[in-house]
């Protein structure tokens, strides 16, 4: 509060204390220590519809349709796959990144795989690309030394 305004509120009292024509101190307002939730909570929800229209916008790598198995096996995405994705036009991706070859693929992969060890490879083909295009992705994984690589699929009978 500035000087300027607790001087003002001063002389207020004393003049509401003259116009009552005693000395008595006036009652003090009751203190509220109860805290407004309401806007906490609108912003709360706000955030959490946020995040629930982005996180799917964000997903790793490029969409593609992926070959649908019987026995699909099931991993949980931690985030700490590199997602190269092939698409129906034999066009290569290292996360969201295009990639010209796949040599190029793999030199990405290295790199990040460098910086970061503990990482897989995903791979995710489109289920009409040809299969040459993800051989060749494979290969030239294979040739960096990259082992430990997991095919991206689809459970064969749930709706796309």
């Amino acid at each position: 509060m500035k000087v300027s305004s607790k001087l003002e509120r001063a002389k207020a009292l004393r003049t509401l204390r003259e116009l009552r024509g005693d000395d008595r101190p006036l009652p003090r307002p009751e203190v509220r220590a109860d805290i407004n939730v309401t806007p906490l909570v609108d912003v709360v929800l706000v955030l959490l519809i946020i995040f629930m229209v982005v996180t799917p916008l964000i997903a790793s790598g490029v969409a593609v349709d992926l070959p649908r198995t019987t026995h699909h096996a099931r991993k949980p995405d931690d985030g700490k796959d590199i997602i190269i994705s092939v698409t129906l036009d034999k066009r290569m991706y290292v996360g969201a990144t295009r990639a010209q070859s796949a040599a190029e693929v793999a030199r990405a992969v290295v790199l990040e795989r460098t910086r970061n060890p503990e990482k897989g490879v995903f791979i995710k083909g489109d289920a009409r690309a040809p299969y040459g295009a993800v051989r060749e992705v494979m290969e030239a994984l294979h040739e960096a030394d990259v082992q430990d690589i997991v095919l991206g699929t689809e459970e064969q009978g749930r709706p796309r």
